[in-house]
């Protein structure tokens, strides 16, 4: 897809406050700090109209993006941010879930890890709600542009196998700095919207 229109809905914290809308939505979740505003931003080619906070933790909302009047992007608050309380990373993880569990028009979890590092357990426990809930799902490998060529696939391949994905499920490298792998990564979501599309047909 090119990105022709794109802009800023609103920002909620409570499931009653979410958009009437019937557009279908990606949502992007990921540990704090692990680059979905920016990744938001590099697939819109925009550079700020997804506010990536100046330390961890700055996604407190969720929020929401409308692209091109046909899907929404949706930015959910990072979890595993170890410098706030613990009742407020608690009401982080009760948003999350609140929004995966009632949301319909959601279609497509993004689920974001770093590249450098192995997933962690709200990672892979995140992966595992995703797949008992059926809903479809595309593992982005943040940050590729930190590590060497020679190391991605071996990162990927330690992705893949602590979300003990399903064979031929496949993990995008992209760096929002570069752009590396963000035309692929579009590709991927394209063919999702519209298998949706002809789902509805």
């Amino acid at each position: 897809m090119i990105v022709k229109n794109s802009s800023f809905v609103k920002s909620c914290i409570k499931t009653e406050d979410l958009p009437e809308s019937n557009l279908l939505e990606v949502a992007f979740a990921g540990r704090s700090n692990v680059g979905k505003s920016s990744l938001i931003n590099a697939l819109i080619n925009r550079k700020n109209l997804a506010r990536s906070g100046s330390r961890q933790g700055m996604t407190r909302l969720i929020n929401y993006y409308n692209i091109d009047n046909e899907i929404h992007f949706v930015d959910l608050p990072g979890y595993g941010f170890a410098k706030v309380s613990k009742s407020e990373m608690d009401l982080w993880g009760k948003v999350i879930e609140n929004y995966l569990n009632v949301r319909e028009q959601l279609y497509l979890v993004m689920l974001l890890v770093d590249i450098r590092h192995e997933p962690s357990a709200e990672d892979r426990m995140l992966m595992r709600w995703i797949k008992a809930s059926g809903i479809s799902y595309i593992i982005v490998a943040t940050k590729a542009d930190k590590i060497s060529r020679s190391q991605v696939n071996e990162s990927k391949r330690v992705i893949s196998k602590a979300l003990e994905l399903p064979d031929g499920k496949k993990v995008f490298a992209v760096s929002s700095e570069t752009k590396k792998g963000i035309p692929e990564l579009w590709d991927e979501i394209d063919s999702y919207i519209m298998e949706d599309g002809e789902n509805e047909n």
